[in-house]
């Protein structure tokens, strides 16, 4: 399988104050098309960094970052969002959905930014929301759904476009035991069907669900391996 991922001598730099923060010191790995991968680190070690940069939120310092054949190292913020709505599907540790919308209405939000038709997108909306075992509370608005409903919710929004890759940051942060078992249960069954997923997380035991572990301390990657571990649902 190709790489989805190339990240080469990756650096990234903040000013605070007087002082410049070095977050990213020289990160290169790559991802390839099925890969299952969690993002460790303490706090401080750059695993955000490295995840807004992987998600197209933000651009490097210096260092070359291709994503599916696109060297999105240094393009401009209107550009690095039309790569976003087509390549990367995010689900977010806070859900990150509209509280005046329903479950149909919030998944099927990237579709209208990438100009979909509005039958299309219902469509692809109900089959997302299938996808997550939600077709039944497609109605419900978010406060009308329990947090694993609300974060099935997100993975649909994710799934919407087809993405590259899922990017997952800290997506059981706000859940239950129970119910995050419930999640990583649907990330094991996205990932069986082909989805490339990128899990950021601070937990060992969510981190065990992926097939490769990368370990951030200090801005550099510390160990980089597949885990013979994978914690079994």
């Amino acid at each position: 399988m190709g790489n989805v991922i190339e990240i080469e001598k990756i650096e990234k730099n903040y000013q605070v104050g007087n002082q410049i923060v070095r977050a990213l010191q020289g990160v290169s790995t790559n991802i390839v098309k099925g890969d299952y991968v969690a993002i460790m680190g303490p706090s401080g070690s750059g695993k955000s960094t490295l995840m807004n940069i992987i998600g197209a939120l933000d651009t490097p310092s210096a260092g070359t970052y291709i994503l599916n054949g696109t060297d999105v190292s240094h393009l401009t913020d209107e550009r690095l969002a039309e790569i976003r709505n087509k390549e990367i599907g995010f689900v977010f540790q806070t859900f990150n959905l509209l509280h005046q919308y329903n479950a149909l209405e919030n998944v099927v939000l990237p579709l209208i930014y990438a100009g979909v038709q509005k039958q299309e997108r219902k469509e692809r909306g109900i089959e997302a929301l299938q996808k997550v075992g939600l077709a039944d509370r497609m109605e419900h608005k978010p406060n009308e759904l329990s947090g694993g409903q609300r974060q099935r919710v997100a993975v649909a929004r994710a799934l919407i476009n087809t993405p590259s890759i899922i990017l997952a940051d800290e997506p059981t942060g706000n859940l239950d035991s129970k119910t995050s078992i419930d999640i990583m249960r649907l990330f094991a069954k996205i990932h069986a069907s082909g989805n490339t997923i990128i899990l950021v997380t601070h937990e060992e035991d969510i981190a065990r669900h992926a097939h490769r572990i990368i370990r951030l301390r200090d801005g550099q990657i510390e160990r980089d391996e597949r885990n013979n571990d994978i914690a079994v649902l």
